[in-house]
């Protein structure tokens, strides 16, 4: 059973088509490198996914099931998480508050509740065991590395128990043994058997971690293959249309 089938998405806004007929499956602990140059319909195929826009035509499918989604937490719900390139963390608060922010648990009796500190840290605690990561749930996140801070995120996108990680841009702007640790999250995840669509313009961090590579090409797909089966210069001839369709 697939996570998440796609079938002849289009997207137009106005008289600019940013997508033409996209059909795209994602199954169980699969990673996908989703690759374009900037305009190729990327950002609009994640917003899409994740409830942001709803598409113009074609089909969106979770777990065999027609689905379609007016807002974001329509999405979160039916198991889609989506870590953006910005995070949206607050640096002022703890790893353990970031995780929880907005779905933030209480206890006490009737209308005199407060937060469970207590229950924010165990699980949050869990979270980052379950990612190996080093991040403490009582660390400031404006004190984290920005490997931390995509710990920080992702396990946020656990806490629901998503099935679909949808990472924007998570290797931009961050130095090499961060973007190590960015990658060995992302395998956690897939051994999971979370499925993560990863979009990047890094060739390296892609084909060091995706099962799949797709390329986008002005709001068309041009490419679906096994990463085995592609290289870094096959890539970059479909990105720029020195290569056809494969």
């Amino acid at each position: 059973m697939s996570v998440l089938e796609l079938q002849g998405i289009s997207k137009s806004f106005g008289a600019i088509r940013a997508l033409s007929e996209v059909s795209l499956t994602v199954r169980p602990g699969e990673v996908i490198g989703l690759m374009g140059d900037n305009g190729a319909g990327k950002s609009t195929l994640v917003k899409i996914i994740g409830g942001n826009f709803a598409p113009s035509a074609g089909s969106i499918r979770i777990a065999d099931r027609t689905v379609q989604f007016a807002r974001p937490v329509e999405a979160r719900e039916a198991g889609i998480e989506v870590v953006y390139q910005d995070l949206a963390l607050c640096d002022n608060l703890t790893a353990a508050a970031n995780v929880f922010l907005g779905r933030e648990p209480t206890r006490g009796v009737g209308p005199f509740r407060v937060l469970d500190y207590g229950a924010m840290y165990r699980r949050a605690a869990e979270l980052f065991a379950e990612l190996k990561s080093e991040t403490r749930p009582r660390d400031l996140v404006r004190s984290m590395s920005g490997g931390q801070r995509q710990a920080v995120a992702i396990a946020r996108a656990r806490l629901s128990d998503s099935r679909l990680v949808l990472m924007d841009e998570p290797t931009a702007a961050i130095s090499v043994r961060q973007v190590a640790e960015v990658l060995d999250l992302i395998r956690r995840l897939r051994d999971r058997g979370v499925a993560v669509i990863l979009v990047s313009h890094r060739m390296p961090d892609v084909f060091g971690v995706a099962d799949r590579v797709v390329v986008l090409r002005r709001g068309r797909l041009v490419a679906d293959r096994p990463a085995g089966d592609s290289s870094p210069e096959e890539v970059t001839g479909l990105i720029t249309g020195a290569i056809e369709a494969v």
